[in-house]
This record gives C-alpha cells, structure tokens and sequence, in this order.
C-alpha cells in the first residue's frame, strides 16, 4: 500500500501491464518484486511534495478567510501553478501521497459528522440515480467509442472511470479487461482526461447549481452524482455549504460502491466468454468507503462524544485541504491536449451524458 500511495496513475498502470507480460511468460524490464520502503525511507520520500501540499494548504486556508471565498478553490488552482512539481524531481512521491492516501483519510473522517437519519432522509432517489448513472455511462462510453473509432475496452474503461471515481475506477476496470497492444496508453489517457475533467467540473459545477438556485440538498445530489474524483466532489460540495458537501460525499461514496459491482460484472462476462482469463485479476477495495460507512455507524449510535467528532471533522478538513492542492498539482492541461480529440470527446460526451441524466432526476424526482 505505502508504494501504491507514492506511485502516479500512469506508473501503477505501467507497472500493471508489465506483471501482464510477465503472466503471460514475456520478459519484463522491472523487477516483479518490490521492496518494502522503511518508515524513514518513507518519510525521506515523501516530506518534500508532502511539505508543498501542505504549504499551499496553508495559504489558500488564509486567503479563503481574508477575502471570504472558498478554500477548496484557492487550494486547487493555486495546486495547479506548481504542477512542474509534479512533472519531475523529489516532489512527485509526496504530491502523490497527498493525492491518495491523505485523501482517502479525510473522505473516511467525514463519516464521523453524518448520521444514518441524513442519509434516510435524502430516500431512494440517490440509490437509483447512482445505479443508472453508472449503469448508462458505461453503455454509452460503449456506443460512443464504436461510433469514434475507439475500442470497445476504451469505451468501457472511461465510461467507468467518469460514471464511477475517476483515475481509481480506471484502473481498477484495466485490471480486468483483456490485454491488447493499445491497453496501456488506453488506461493513461483515461486517468489523464478524466483529472482534467474533473478539474474543469469542479470549478463551474458549483456555479451552476448556484444559477439554477439549487438548495443545498439538491446541489449536493448534483455534485455527488456528477463529478468524477471523490476529492473534486467533496472540495466542489464544501465550497457551497457543509449540508452540501455532507450530501454530496454520501452521493458519491454510493458512486465508489458501484467499483466492485461493475468490475466483477466486467470480469464474469469476459470469464464466460473465455476472453484472456480475466476473471484472475484483483480488484482493489476501496477501505476508506468502509471506513466511512463505520464511522457513520458509530455515529448514529451515538457512540462518538463531541470532541471527537469536531476532532474527526477539523482533521478531515485540513486533509481534504491538502489533498486538493496535491490534485491541483497533478492536473496537466497540457497532457489533456496531447491527447488528441477523439478520445476527449468521447469522455466529454460521457460528461455530459451523467450530468444531463442528474440533473433530470434531480430536477423531477426530488
């Protein structure tokens, strides 16, 4: 876990296609065993980018209170001025430690300030959205890809990461899906247009449901059910309100319990088609999805006194603070243009697509 959290996306999948060969009795350029870092060599790894995450942090936290704007915005695009961090040097591992590990620690700590009755209260309408979303981003990634000349893998690959949680869902789908000469640049172009994607989301979504004069329920159905990062999606829900980003989280972590759903799907279609042994790969679990679901448990039991939920709550804010900046200076432009535009349309018709299907429900059904 501790290298998965220092690795980028597009080195995880690298590595990941190249235990792929090695199954498959080819030769390998790395290693397939991989050392164990020490806490200190840890540490010596991870401070530098780590340090910087946390720097703008710190910044953007003072400037949100000076001019009264939010801080989750001030992080991001500050996050994405220093984004040559990220291209080189000793920064990276701790740019992407932040992006991860820090992050999925503050998603879980949010479960400690929601209770079972919230959830009860916002009904069945998030579940069903939640599975239609996905269920329909998947099959029109599907459609689209064919109609663009892109491959049937692609157009699952991305229709699950936009419908799903991004860079992670992407991943974890290439884990199953079989193994062509395209897979690799497939999977990191998914992770790269679908950051960006995000990015762009996260900066007007908020201004939309505002347009719209969403209440902060409504806007936080939207958020969760649209954005495509978890982190994008809590940072866009907190700048509205903390009803919103509660909410939101909710929408979204029902979105992320949907991985192990499709991915297995994926991989017993591809099992009884007897397409490359599939079935064999792990999927990743997503444990601070369970993490929440405890500490909202906990909660509704009225287990968790006071101080530790506005202990719980002060830490979150600060992890999701830093781990924003990080995702801000992992965000590439630049990679997204390089991409080339059939790919980006058929993500930004993906886009599209779940955001007119929630904002339809959203608009009709609650």
């Amino acid at each position: 876990m501790i290298n998965r959290d220092i690795d980028t996306d597009a080195a995880t999948a690298h590595e990941m296609f190249q235990s792929f060969d090695g199954m498959e009795g080819l030769p390998v350029s790395a290693p397939a065993a991989r050392k164990r870092l020490s806490i200190e060599a840890f540490a010596r790894s991870v401070y530098p980018g780590l340090l910087v995450a946390i720097t703008i942090g710190l910044a953007a936290d003072w400037l949100s209170g000076h001019y009264k704007a939010p801080v989750m915005l001030f992080a991001l695009l500050f996050g994405m001025t220093f984004h040559f961090l990220h291209e080189e040097g000793r920064c990276i591992p701790g740019i992407e430690f932040a992006s991860k590990a820090v992050l999925r620690t503050g998603v879980a700590l949010l479960g400690a300030r929601i209770t079972v009755e919230q959830i009860i209260a916002l009904g069945p309408v998030p579940i069903a959205m939640v599975v239609a979303g996905v269920t329909t981003t998947v099959l029109v990634g599907m459609l689209l890809a064919r109609l663009l000349g892109q491959s049937r893998s692609f157009g699952v690959l991305s229709g699950g990461s936009v419908g799903i949680c991004g860079a992670s869902a992407a991943l974890a789908i290439a884990s199953v899906l079989p193994k062509t000469k395209e897979s690799e640049r497939d999977v990191i172009l998914t992770v790269v247009v679908v950051t960006g994607l995000s990015t762009i989301a996260m900066i007007l979504y908020p201004m939309l449901v505002t347009a719209l004069g969403f209440d902060n329920q409504r806007a936080g159905l939207f958020l969760g059910g649209t954005i495509h990062d978890v982190a994008q999606v809590v940072g866009a829900g907190y700048m509205i309100s903390q009803q919103t980003g509660d909410v939101a989280t909710y929408v979204k972590l029902l979105r992320v319990a949907m991985l192990l759903p499709v991915v297995g799907t994926i991989a017993f279609i591809l099992a009884r088609n007897a397409v490359g042994g599939a079935g064999k790969a792990k999927v990743p679990l997503p444990w601070f999805l369970f993490g929440f679901a405890a500490l909202v448990a906990i909660n509704s039991l009225g287990f968790l006194p006071k101080p530790a939920v506005n202990a719980a709550s002060d830490i979150s804010r600060w992890c999701l603070i830093f781990a924003i900046a990080a995702l801000g200076m992992k965000t590439s432009f630049k990679a997204l243009i390089d991409a080339g535009w059939r790919p980006i349309a058929v993500m930004v018709a993906e886009t599209a697509w779940i955001a007119g299907l929630v904002l339809a429900v959203v608009e009709f059904a609650t």
